[in-house]
């Protein structure tokens, strides 16, 4: 079935009748076509844009599976129960119990089945809290899953079609390093591991660089994507780029047997004979989706792809399918900074761990006034902006810092150690004071508020303690701060000018109201009865988690998972086994 590499079609043109369509290539839909490949399916995968690995890759590629095989090399076993004890507490009867439920119990085997029979590897993240310590049930590690390094070069001509990361994310000249790899470059040249891990991928990049406009030693998302995209390759299945699907064909009883879909200038018709798969990755990324179905102000900006627009769901809709209950606030958030590139377009900056669980940053409103822990989950601390801004405008928030945080840790788009901040400051992105008046006054804030507030937490930082937001005492915020520091990693003084801020907007990260769906991930009518033929993973269903955020992965992990069972099911095989 494959033929000559073609940018808009890498595996030749597929045949008006197949078994399965799979509709967006993120991590969930790849998943679904490469299982159903394995299990014999003839499979097409359609996306919109004109590469594959959608959002996942130009994530952290964390993928949260409780009770998985590697966390037995860490010496845990049997912790389904407790992940259920955790999520039961954490979401309530803000999703289906079974959702949850089937999730435990096939995410295991997702892993397991794609590391026994695809180019898919993962390993466990030691020590990598779940993000609600207080719940019971709570892991201090062992459940989120890192993918492991892949050398891109081995994509061939196929490269060229794996989604770039985030490029403020990426080193100098398309390098991708891991949060640990960054950690320890930052030891600078008095380490000689710095010096030695640099020196490696340096050299690798100078010589990815005489043939690629960026390097191939792929890591984090770009490594989960490129990964799942080369078992499609090697398992034959068809992928159409830059294709659009306009309607899902249905048979006299109601049964999803197709589409249509526009590609290289023509219409035709795809008949699937298992079933369709829904996996356009929800609508982040859609100004309209978003005013009807987030919070006021409504998100501006995503750090999602922008083919994330709800179409898939509206398909969905369209043949009887209906939404699930909706949440508070029907997404998953960062906090973000904004800043204009200088091609002119708009670099969407997600803060997630490198700067606000650090010592010596704190997070304002207009008042000057804190109104969240700073190193709680880029969720939680999204959710804290809007519960503040009713009564303080809180978005956007300010994150503040001195000169000596942001030599050493960075804020947001400008690195550690960097020298060339008037770049940054004359864009408008970093605001600048010589006193924490005149940064007051050029953001726009109440300069007493903030002078308050700096003396307030600069006594907490002598104490090691924080009264107010208790910022620093859970295992979750410790681990993302400075373990040298104390007596707080997390606490430190802002004493030292000039003074810096950015400011940081809620970004839906993906959206957690999506299309009802049974543990089969078959997706429900309005009826509450499955349509026949028509599946749903990733965003496009919804929220097993009802809105809620466990841990780092809980995107990808029933993403993937749900992608598994949902080609399964359509293959016919005994999801117990």
């Amino acid at each position: 079935m494959n033929g000559t590499p073609d940018p808009s079609h890498p595996t030749g043109a597929p045949a008006d009748s197949v078994d399965l369509i799979v509709l967006g290539a993120g991590a969930g839909g790849m998943t679904a076509a490469l299982v159903g490949a394995l299990e014999g399916l003839r499979v097409v995968l359609i996306e919109r844009t004109d590469c594959v690995g959608g959002t996942t890759a130009t994530s952290s590629g964390t993928v949260w599976i409780p009770d998985n095989p590697h966390q037995r090399d860490l010496g845990v076993r049997d912790d389904a129960a407790a992940a259920m004890t955790y999520l039961d507490a954490l979401v309530g009867d803000r999703a289906d119990r079974w959702m949850r439920e089937a999730f435990v119990a096939q995410g295991p085997r997702m892993v397991e089945y794609l590391e026994a029979r695809s180019e898919v590897r993962f390993q466990a993240y030691p020590h990598h809290p779940d993000y609600r310590q207080e719940l019971p049930g709570a892991a201090t590690g062992g459940r989120p899953l890192e993918p492991l390094s892949f050398d891109g070069r081995l994509l061939g001509a196929h490269f060229r079609q794996l989604r770039w990361p985030i490029r403020e994310l990426m080193l100098p000249g398309g390098l991708m390093v891991t949060r640990g790899e960054a950690a320890r470059l930052l030891r600078g040249p008095a380490s000689w591991d710095a010096v030695r891990l640099g020196a490696t991928l340096a050299g690798r990049l100078l010589a990815d660089r005489l043939r690629y406009r960026r390097g191939t030693r792929l890591v984090l998302g770009n490594a989960l994507a490129a990964r799942l995209y080369k078992g499609l390759l090697d398992h034959g299945v068809d992928i159409l780029l830059e294709a659009r699907v306009s309607q899902l064909l249905t048979s006299d009883d109601g049964a999803v047997c197709g589409v249509v879909v526009s590609h290289q200038g023509g219409k035709r018709t795809l008949r699937a004979r298992r079933g369709v798969v829904l996996a356009g990755g929800g609508f982040p990324a859609d100004q309209g989706w978003r005013e009807r179905h987030l919070p006021s102000p409504t998100p501006r900006y995503t750090a999602a792809c922008e083919a994330c627009t709800g179409e898939t769901i509206r398909l969905g809709l369209e043949a009887g399918a209906a939404l699930g209950q909706p949440t508070g606030d029907n997404a998953l958030w960062f906090p973000s900074s904004i800043a204009t590139r200088r091609d002119g377009s708009t670099a969407v900056y997600p803060h997630i761990v490198l700067d606000r669980a650090k010592p010596g940053l704190i997070a304002v409103n207009a008042a000057g006034r804190r109104f969240v822990n700073e190193a709680a989950s880029y969720h939680e601390f999204t959710r804290g902006m809007y519960a503040a801004h009713p009564d303080d405008p809180s978005i956007p928030a300010l994150l503040v810092c001195d000169r000596r945080f942001l030599w050493k840790y960075g804020l947001g788009m400008v690195w550690p150690h960097s020298m060339a901040l008037r770049r940054h400051i004359r864009g408008g992105y970093l605001l600048a004071g010589a006193t924490l008046a005149d940064l007051a006054q050029q953001a726009g804030i109440d300069p007493a508020g903030l002078a308050r507030t700096v003396a307030a937490v600069n006594e907490y930082a002598a104490t090691g303690k924080d009264p107010d937001f208790h910022k620093g005492e859970s295992l979750y915020d410790r681990n993302n701060g400075d373990s040298a520091h104390q007596p707080n990693p997390c606490l430190g003084p802002i004493a030292t000018p000039p003074f810096y801020a950015v400011r940081v907007y809620p970004t839906p990260l993906a959206t957690s109201l999506g299309l009802r769906t049974d543990a089969d991930a078959r997706v429900l009518g309005g009826d509450g009865r499955p349509i026949a033929g028509l599946y749903a993973c990733g965003a496009d269903m919804h929220s097993p988690f009802g809105g809620e955020y466990p841990g780092a992965g809980a995107q990808l992990g029933p993403a993937m998972t749900f992608g598994y069972v949902a080609a399964r099911h359509a293959a016919n095989i005994d999801l117990a086994r």
